[in-house]
């Protein structure tokens, strides 16, 4: 009789699925305000971001990587080779997922603000968190996208499907993250214990604004923000391990060395393909699927053969190659050059493997692999250090120089960096003196290479040092890396808007001269 008389009267009858979350019945309790940021982290563990294609553009792209991928368009990516400004892979995907993270932190920081809290401190820093957040994915995009013309939107509310933001400008991206890593130092905390280990805290927020300023060429504000973690109240948090191999395993994480790291584990073996929107997801790091050496991994990534020609032009204090060698690649002569370096995952290095076809010559990634599992997988649970504390003191050393400060305090902060490795003062090889402060700047090049080498900060420098802006600059590319002959001034220091974006939205421009 029910149904009969419904389907007369055309009634209508509303059933609440009890498993559907709603921004209505969500950003109600603190739980659902943690539950709301802990989405934010969540993105970087999509294949856009962190876990997998963003290692393309800020290594690949740079001199210090390339890609022999047979997959082809994937390859020309690598090369600035841009044909389809819609290759999700190479671009397309990586744009979509940052401005997803921005989403998810416009949404709480537009709905936790309403939400009651018994401790305004939890409040505070659940809001501190996101801030950060979206100021690291501003950053991000303004280092890859950005340019000078309006070519970024900036949203900073809950966006909603008819929403054509404005563009911005690559100085006015940058800004905009300054502004949210401002009110982040505010909220956060100096630092967290026990679970909480490993989230965003004040000195991360100082120093990628710090990030910022240099950037901006704005030296001083730089100089600043890390003098907190170098000299100031923070300076008891942070310093760096005796053992430089430790930054890059799945054991010692989080050390004293960390400034911020994104928490990888292989404890949700989930399927890893390129579904954003899975609510399951797997929470291990891809790169070293795809940058393994052959029978390993696909090898759609690899070492420029210049570093280790670099690493070796001087010897360590005790008459031995520098450390950092070793931990950096897996090459030809690896195993002669370091005792008890052989192991390459679960192959031998020696003649006989180096000999065949497809490893004559080529030099590849072992940071952040998980070579010590004998095997690399979707799954490594190695954390990435996104900012450790030997970059924030090269940082600190740069700033010093480039705002007139006295370049002694520069060079000792360089030295420090070396101290730890065995590597003697830069005096002793004559790379510096105290008085010429551009010779300085232009080792401080080379010195950020050798202590930083493909962990994502290559792509920055060369946009901060001019290299990508002069013939001068991409003349002394090119010796390192061939992929630079197909660099247009100009053009190729940002990346295209992908075209869906343009077409949709009147609000934003393409980037020059494409």
């Amino acid at each position: 009789m029910f149904s009969t008389l419904c389907l007369l009267n055309a009634c209508k009858v509303d059933v609440e699925n009890p498993n559907s979350i709603t921004k209505e019945n969500f950003w109600i309790t603190e739980s659902d305000a943690e539950y709301g940021v802990n989405a934010i982290y969540n993105m970087f563990y999509k294949p856009g971001t962190y876990a997998r294609w963003l290692w393309f553009r800020f290594d690949l792209t740079s001199d210090e990587g390339f890609s022999q991928s047979p997959w082809a368009e994937l390859r020309e990516w690598t090369q600035f080779v841009y044909n389809n400004y819609n290759f999700s892979e190479g671009n397309s995907m990586t744009y979509a997922e940052f401005y997803q993270a921005i989403f998810r932190a416009n949404q709480a920081l537009h709905h936790v603000p309403l939400i009651e809290f018994a401790d305004q401190t939890k409040k505070d820093r659940l809001l501190g968190q996101a801030y950060f957040l979206r100021g690291l994915y501003y950053y991000n995009l303004a280092l890859l996208w950005g340019s000078e013309n309006k070519s970024l939107p900036i949203i900073l509310e809950p966006s909603t499907p008819d929403m054509q933001p404005q563009g911005h400008t690559e100085t006015e991206v940058f800004q905009q993250a300054i502004n949210d890593f401002t009110e982040a130092q505010n909220l956060l905390p100096e630092q967290w214990t026990g679970a909480d280990k490993g989230r965003t805290t004040k000195g991360a927020a100082l120093a990628l604004r710090a990030k910022c300023h240099m950037q901006l060429h704005q030296w001083e504000e730089a100089q600043t923000d890390l003098h907190w973690l170098v000299e100031g109240d923070g300076r008891g948090y942070y310093g760096l391990v005796p053992n430089y191999a430790d930054n890059f395993t799945a054991s010692l994480e989080n050390n004293v060395e960390s400034v911020f790291e994104i928490q990888y584990s292989d404890v949700n073996q989930a399927p890893a393909g390129d579904d954003v929107y899975s609510v399951d997801p797997n929470l291990g790091l891809h790169r070293g699927q795809f940058f393994a050496p052959p029978g390993v991994g696909w090898t759609d990534g690899e070492l420029r053969p210049w570093l280790v020609t670099e690493f070796k032009k001087e010897k360590n204090l005790s008459n031995g190659n520098d450390i950092r060698l070793k931990y950096t690649a897996f090459y030809q002569g690896m195993e002669a050059d370091f005792s008890d370096n052989t192991k390459i995952y679960n192959l031998v290095s020696n003649n006989a493997l180096w000999q065949q076809s497809n490893w004559q010559g080529r030099v590849f990634f072992r940071k952040y692999a998980s070579w010590e599992r004998g095997f690399d997988d979707y799954y490594n649970p190695t954390n990435v250090r996104v900012v450790r504390f030997a970059d924030v003191l090269l940082m600190y050393a740069e700033c010093i120089a480039e705002s007139g400060g006295t370049l002694s305090d520069a060079v000792a902060y360089v030295d420090r960096v070396r101290a730890r490795v065995n590597m003697p003062p830069l005096s002793v090889n004559n790379f510096v003196t105290t008085t010429d402060r551009s010779r300085f700047l232009k080792r401080l090049q080379t010195e950020r290479m050798l202590e930083l080498a493909t962990e994502g900060h290559r792509w920055a420098d060369l946009k901060r040092w001019g290299l990508l802006d002069n013939q001068a600059g991409i003349d002394e590319l090119k010796q390192r890396d061939a992929d630079f002959n197909n660099f247009v001034i100009g053009r190729h220091r940002s990346l295209p808007i992908p075209s869906d974006e343009v077409n949709n939205n009147p609000n934003v421009v393409q980037n020059p001269k494409y």
